[in-house]
């Protein structure tokens, strides 16, 4: 396996089934540039090609998760290319964020495009763009709860890991430092499930907000046929019969 490039402003790992991305930046507080959008789209885009990459892993260098866009940058070159594009289409497949020290602005939307947050406790999570004339628009608006992301934006005071885990927006809480290996632990947990009904359970999530239960089921019945005639589901009924580990096939 090639070991990354320090130099780069992503790093990017693969560790058995995983992807694991780090944002390289840690003088500038990871923020977000062009240069990380593109690099951090492609690694996306090979964790969604690679049949043998399972989980994506997203995490920042230096003890801070992102603070967001880069504002040096943006005064002079506006909103780093191809960033509302990539928080808005996120992942087919499943990621983790594991977010240690601070995650504000761009840098929370980053980690809402994951499908889980791991967090360390005392990190701030936060939405300050009306402090500085902008405004949330990589997809926090609808991906926190109302009452919750309204007081979020209004004030742009942040969030401490322990409160956003009462809200729900924290999966996991770590003790400072312990973010990325409890990330990676959980990845490798959903790793080991088939991925068929993974990436279906995750369409249907994603497709939910604002629809009736009646047209939520209407949604799955497609998805239930799918899977339900599927080799992998077969497999999994062989391998839990024969008391042996299931190999996913994908189909």
């Amino acid at each position: 396996m090639a070991m990354p490039d320090t130099a780069a402003a992503l790093l990017v790992e693969q560790r058995g089934p995983l992807l694991v991305m780090t944002i390289n930046r840690p003088t500038a507080r990871n923020a977000l540039t062009t240069d990380v959008t593109t690099l951090l789209t492609e690694a996306i885009e090979r964790l969604e090609t690679d049949p043998s990459l399972r989980v994506g892993v997203l995490s920042g260098a230096g003890g801070g998760f992102c603070a967001g866009i880069d504002l040096k940058a943006f005064a002079s070159s506006g909103s780093p290319t191809g960033l509302k594009e990539m928080l808005r289409d996120r992942s087919v497949k499943p990621m983790v964020a594991a977010v240690e020290g601070f995650a504000l602005g761009g840098g929370l939307e980053l980690a809402l495009m994951c499908d889980l947050i791991v967090a360390a406790r005392g990190t701030k999570l936060g939405l300050p763009e009306a402090k500085f004339g902008l405004l949330a628009a990589g997809g926090a608006l609808f991906r926190i709860p109302e009452r919750l992301v309204t007081s979020m934006v209004l004030t742009g005071t942040p969030l401490i890991a322990e409160e956003a885990a009462d809200h729900g927006l924290v999966a996991r809480l770590t003790d400072p430092g312990q973010a990325l290996a409890e990330a990676i632990e959980l990845a490798t947990a959903i790793a080991a499930n088939a991925p068929l009904p993974i990436a279906a359970a995750l369409r249907l999530i994603r497709s939910r907000a604002g629809r009736s239960e009646e047209e939520m089921w209407a949604m799955q019945v497609p998805e239930r046929d799918t899977i339900f005639t599927s080799s992998d589901a077969r497999e999994g009924a062989l391998a839990f019969s024969e008391k042996r580990v299931p190999s996913w096939a994908g189909k």
